[in-house]
């Protein structure tokens, strides 16, 4: 990729309040073609990386470019969950064939944008933040006569409208370890369509088309910092003088931590398009632990007497905030006793299990991997049965000792050891919509355990099947069919030939 151009203007460069840019993007490892012979904007791109075998590399990469000229290290350090990130670039095309207004006007000729459900209609006019949503399709004559009469349009899910808003979240969702959202804002000039808020997720606004003015503010509490949940719509009267305030152009990013406060508003001259990236919803380490301490106290029940024994008879008498004031040994022990057991729970946290269950959460998350060509002739999505001659032929999915696999991406499965038996979570049945389907599992004998682990370990290197740690060679056969199946593993020459 050639080095990104930035406006040399001093606010311009700025890096957020206090940061400051350092270099463009480094070229990608293993030496990709120039851009050209690919393309420029994000097609261009995605084709880059395409080349690269390590699904992790992919998202590494990306997250590079998305944060281009700033390194990502400078940008964890000095951005991440603490202060906003500016980046003027001046190059309108940066972010060209990511998403357009054409493709929001072809997603509602599609037929399949309901209000509501994929999209808002919203205004914010004298302080006043209102939703117009009818029931039923948006059809583009009702949409765009909103657009047309000042509301705002945000499409709330792109990536199922928008194969290359697919493609890309995808593969950054890979870097987050945590979902990587989407929604697109449609603005007609001079007009704003929400209120002052702040919210619950990692903001990356990416300004497809046109301008819009941004202010941004710090939170202005510490309990509003890096907040659970998302705000109510705030008044201009609760908000203090803007740590940022910029006017973002086609090409430019604004990034800002969950919990600052921001507003978007048209100016009089262009309209607005761009589309804001999310992650890191509901993943913190308080989120984490609630899923780590009633595991850790359910075992503590189980193996430890202390957890078990009763309370005493007395305490009522003693405890509660009408004696918080009192001063006895019997509130002191109880406290004490209290703190003991707390500390001890330590000792039975399942810490790898309670990852294992927010991973598990996370794959549920997830959309599901986009294949490149050569993925797809050598996975089953390219596997060439079908109904030939009066009958179904190439049916048999040929699997030996010699072939050759690997797992399709890193970040596709994962392993579970739940009451019920060993799960292999995975996400290549996903739906691009959240949550539309339920959560992909395959119930494996423990057996299997080593072989999954090896798999992931070997990646991206591919492996024989007759080494997978399995007892039997029809063991390791059955497996390997069983994965390729679910489109979980490659082989690295295709299985058919049409």
């Amino acid at each position: 990729p050639v080095e990104a151009p930035v406006d040399p203007r001093p606010e311009a460069t700025a890096a957020g309040p206090d940061a400051k840019p350092r270099g463009g993007p480094k070229a990608m490892p293993g030496g990709p073609r120039p851009a050209g012979e690919d393309g420029g904007g994000v097609s261009g791109l995605l084709r880059r990386l395409a080349r690269l075998e390590d699904s992790r590399q992919r998202a590494a990469e990306l997250f590079r470019w998305l944060l281009a000229p700033v390194a990502p290290a400078e940008f964890l350090g000095r951005h991440w969950e603490r202060a906003p990130l500016l980046l003027r670039r001046g190059d309108p095309g940066y972010y060209a064939g990511l998403f357009s207004t054409a493709e929001f006007d072809a997603a509602l000729r599609g037929g399949e944008v309901h209000f509501g459900t994929h999209l808002d209609v919203t205004s914010y006019a004298e302080g006043v933040r209102e939703t117009h949503n009818p029931s039923g399709r948006a059809l583009p004559a009702v949409v765009w006569d909103f657009y047309q009469n000042g509301c705002s349009l945000r499409l709330l899910c792109p990536q199922a409208f928008s194969p290359t808003v697919w493609h890309f979240l995808s593969i950054l969702q890979e870097q987050f370890g945590s979902m990587a959202g989407a929604n697109t804002y449609l603005t007609p000039p001079g007009t704003q369509g929400f209120a002052p808020h702040y919210d619950d997720i990692e903001a990356f606004v990416l300004q497809l088309e046109g301008k819009k003015h941004w202010r941004v503010y710090r939170p202005r509490a510490d309990a509003e910092v890096l907040p659970q949940f998302s705000s109510a719509n705030l008044t201009q009267a609760e908000l203090g003088e803007p740590v940022l305030e910029t006017v973002l152009e086609a090409g430019d990013l604004l990034y800002f931590p969950r919990g600052f406060i921001h507003q978007g508003d048209c100016l009089p001259d262009a309209h607005s398009l761009h589309i804001t990236v999310s992650s890191y919803q509901r993943n913190s380490w308080g989120d984490f632990l609630e899923k780590l301490l009633p595991a850790a106290l359910q075992m503590a029940l189980e193996e430890d007497v202390e957890y078990r024994r009763g309370l005493p008879m007395d305490y009522l008498q003693y405890m509660g905030v009408a004696n918080s004031d009192t001063v006895d040994a019997r509130r002191t022990a109880f406290v004490e006793k209290v703190q003991s057991l707390i500390k001890k729970l330590v000792d039975y946290a399942p810490i790898d299990a309670a990852v294992d269950q927010r991973a598990k959460s996370f794959l549920h998350d997830c959309l599901p991997p986009v294949l490149t060509q050569s993925e797809k002739a050598q996975s089953v999505y390219g596997f060439p049965a079908r109904w030939q001659d009066g009958g179904p032929c190439s049916v048999d999915i040929l699997i030996t000792k010699d072939t050759e696999v690997r797992l399709l991406r890193h970040g596709i499965v994962r392993l579970c050891n739940e009451e019920a038996g060993v799960m292999l979570y995975y996400t290549t049945e996903n739906s691009r919509v959240y949550h539309k389907e339920e959560s992909k599992f395959l119930e494996l004998d423990p057996e299997y355990t080593d072989s999954i682990e090896f798999l992931l370990s070997s990646y991206p290197n591919h492996v024989s099947v007759a080494n997978l740690p399995c007892e039997t060679l029809e063991e390791k056969i059955s497996l390997a069919t069983l994965l390729f199946e679910k489109g979980i593993l490659t082989t690295k020459k295709p299985l058919a030939k049409i």
